[in-house]
């Protein structure tokens, strides 16, 4: 047999059936489903008479819309964002899901319970109803987002129609600097190579510079492929990964976790393996990172200027150019202490104890400046607890943050809460688009870090001068 990828791998292992070159029909082990469109999709099959099949493989929890403030109930900021918890609730229960409901101390966004619950297993297919579902492709999974209508299908069926994507290795060579993390690394990668470099692939990330960031850096990267505008994205499983995995509640035990684990080592890509395309990287290179426009793409190095649209290449002139007058900059403008009015930590991005432990170093013993809007949500229930016990909680409280439940929060406007308009908000998220944290708000992408030292200088700053 020729070399194989590790995506080849696993996709063969789930081929189901697969006729010329028509779309493939792939197995699919898990899905996750949230309260925005599980609904939807449980609804319609209940319309249809058709049950779910094996329901001990699909999970469900509330994130998207729910309110992220204390003593929070089923109520939501979101005109008729009530119908969409209870009828989640409704239609899980009924269908015998695992749910993960507003109350249950193992709540919070998609993207991070599915790890700490052992969801998301090395080699397996994951499907969810959300466009950052590849973060999961730091387990090693084959883990992508659908829509509403591919979830039914394969919550009846145990199968999903799929067209075989073309794969991708992005070799990241050196480590990253102190000071410098994977949500730079991201960035940095999207702006060199653009917002559609990965369009459509399977991309691995491999190299020096991946094996050398924590689990939670690896998923920060896997989440931002998003917007790279990969299928998925995928890093070859490790003793990290396995060592996380040991004892979690979804995770296989005893004598099954031992056939897991020598399964699992096998998932790597065989020396020689042919890729569709291949790209590399240097992590020593890259700096705290900050965007200026309105993609995630349009991201300089916090020490640098905004660009001027007419070096850049001409079919992406356009947007840049709506950018700037849209984010109120010019062509030369320092991004280093321009004035912002917000600063928000969380989402599937950067919202985990790794990420909550590095913006609190940087908050310990200082203030948030005077008139800016500070909020921190933790990822999930166990997060929370976590940070709580470690005493984040205190230092994000004590220095100016606002401390809240878990969900996806301000990461978007769909939950109901959104900034101001046109405020300019530095924020550890996916993504900038237009108005995408509230009316016309000028959003500003960059690491926790990055965010917790901007929100105590009052203005985008270089998390490297403040700790130094």
């Amino acid at each position: 047999m020729s070399p194989r990828t590790l995506f080849d791998k696993i996709w063969d292992q789930h081929l189901v059936l697969q006729r010329g070159e028509a779309a493939a029909l792939i197995a699919i082990d898990r899905v996750f489903l949230h309260e925005r469109t599980g609904s939807i999709a449980l609804k319609s099959l209940r319309a249809r008479g058709r049950p779910v099949v094996g329901p001990e493989r699909v999970f469900c929890t509330m994130d998207h819309i729910v309110d992220t403030f204390a003593g929070r109930s089923d109520e939501t900021k979101m005109p008729g964002g009530r119908a969409f918890i209870e009828e989640t609730r409704e239609a899980a229960r009924e269908a015998g899901l695992t749910l993960f409901d507003l109350g249950d101390p193992r709540q919070g966004i998609v993207h991070v319970v599915s790890p700490e619950q052992g969801v998301v297993l090395p080699g397996a297919t994951l499907i969810c109803p959300d466009s950052h579902t590849s973060t999961q492709g730091a387990f090693g999974a084959l883990a992508w987002g659908v829509g509403s209508s591919e979830a039914e299908h394969a919550l009846a069926t145990g199968a999903l129609r799929v067209a075989k994507p073309k794969t991708m290795r992005v070799r990241i060579d050196g480590r990253l600097a102190r000071g410098v993390t994977a949500k730079d690394l991201a960035l940095a990668l999207i702006a060199r190579h653009g917002s559609a470099g990965g369009k459509g692939a399977v991309v691995e990330y491999a190299g020096e510079g991946v094996r050398s960031l924590d689990l939670a850096g690896r998923l920060t990267l896997c989440n931002m492929a998003a917007e790279f505008s990969v299928f998925s994205a995928i890093i070859a499983p490790d003793d990290l990964v396995f060592d996380y995995l040991q004892g979690r509640p979804y995770a296989p035990k005893g004598v099954d976790w031992a056939a897991a684990l020598a399964a699992w080592r096998e998932l790597v890509s065989d020396e020689g393996a042919m890729f569709d395309r291949e790209v590399v990287f240097d992590a020593a290179e890259v700096s705290p990172m900050i965007t200026w426009g309105a993609s995630p793409q349009h991201a300089v190095a916090i020490d640098g200027t905004v660009p001027d649209p007419m070096l850049l290449p001409a079919e992406t002139r356009p947007a840049a150019e709506r950018a700037l007058q849209y984010m109120d900059l010019k062509p030369g403008m320092a991004l280093e202490g321009l004035k912002i009015d917000a600063a928000f930590i969380g989402s599937c991005t950067n919202s985990r104890i790794e990420d909550l432990r590095r913006a609190a170093s940087v908050l310990r013993g200082r203030k948030v400046a005077a008139g800016i809007k500070a909020i921190c949500v933790p990822g999930s229930g166990p997060v929370k607890q976590q940070a709580e016990a470690e005493g984040l909680d205190a230092v994000f409280k004590a220095a100016g943050f606002e401390w809240r439940e878990p969900g996806c929060s301000m990461c978007f406007f769909a939950g109901g809460e959104s900034f101001g308009l046109r405020e300019r908000v530095v924020s550890s998220t996916n993504r900038n688009f237009e108005s995408r944290q509230g009316p016309e708000t000028r959003s500003h992408l960059a690491s926790p870090e990055t965010v917790a030292a901007s929100a105590v200088a009052g203005a985008l700053a270089d998390v490297r001068k403040i700790m130094s």
